[in-house]
């Protein structure tokens, strides 16, 4: 299964797929500028991935999420990544495979970041839709006790609509019985639980790299890369290095903006897809010889 060295004798240096796809990247990271710049059109809002549950949610970002990326840095680091990997594996295993296995790595990355997101805010939405569903201070007093509200300035009403929900939360600690406050405090929660499943927006291909990365460590295990461009280091612990950076940032990382888990299930789906091929390969091979 492995190529332990790969030879780009013959091979094209930028094939037909890797070429499209750094194309389309630019040019979605252009349109977001100028449109942003023009008409004050924030793409990222309509074609980054939302949670599933969020108002905001639609099937077709599951594709356009991997063409969006938050600066420059974002974008040159993911196509420098996809021309290096990419390249060859498009190379090695022809435009059909390649483009399938970039989608596939691409969709599970972000099927992957948003189980671990599920399982984060569940306890939360839980707390939150008691109370909605049980409108009573008890109920709304364990809410806010367990739960670090992400709202600011910049939350546009809501954020006024927080002041009066504080000042409600103060009445109801005085007289939990009091029906205006805790109508008050209900809109505010079921306004609030809208606004806290639109906050997370996924983008950029890097869960797409990471299978990528994978994939050329299975293939081609002994490979050289140079890591900052002088470190040499062979591919096959370079994924490894990487799977356990991504897999301790995941864990440590909880409030940051990289989707850790997302690289991982990035790369989880490139394994078993590549098994997957292995397996289908070798059946096909040995069909044909009997």
């Amino acid at each position: 299964m492995a190529l332990d060295q790969y030879s780009p004798t013959g091979f094209r240096v930028l094939p037909p797929v890797v070429k499209n796809i750094i194309i389309i990247n630019i040019l979605f990271f252009l349109a977001t500028i100028g449109l942003g710049s023009a008409t004050h059109i924030d793409l990222t809002e309509i074609l980054g991935l939302r949670y599933f549950a969020s108002s905001k949610f639609e099937p077709y970002q599951f594709i356009t999420y991997m063409f969006m990326h938050g600066g420059f840095s974002h974008i040159f680091f993911n196509m420098f990544a996809l021309w290096m990997f990419g390249s060859v594996l498009e190379n090695v295993w022809g435009p059909k495979r390649f483009i399938l296995f970039y989608f596939i790595t691409g969709i599970g990355a972000a099927l992957t970041h948003y189980l671990v997101f599920y399982l984060q805010i569940n306890p939360v939405l839980n707390l939150m839709d008691t109370f909605i569903n049980n409108p009573d201070f008890a109920n709304l007093q364990h809410f806010v006790s367990n739960h670090k509200f992400v709202i600011n300035d910049s939350s546009g009403e809501l954020f006024t609509f927080f002041g009066q929900f504080e000042s409600s939360y103060q009445t109801l600690r005085e007289d939990p019985t009091n029906a205006q406050a805790l109508q008050v405090a209900l809109t505010f929660v079921t306004e609030y639980r809208d606004h806290f499943l639109n906050i997370p927006v996924v983008i950029g291909a890097s869960g797409a790299i990471f299978g990528l990365l994978l994939a050329f460590g299975m293939l081609f295990p002994n490979s050289l890369i140079y890591l900052y461009f002088f470190i040499p280091i062979k591919a096959k612990w370079f994924v490894i290095v990487f799977g356990l950076i991504e897999l301790v940032s995941g864990f440590m990382d909880t409030g940051g903006n990289v989707a850790h888990f997302a690289h991982l299930g990035g790369m989880a789906f490139g394994f078993f897809l590549i098994i997957y091929w292995s397996q289908k390969d070798k059946r096909r091979r040995k069909n044909y010889w009997e």
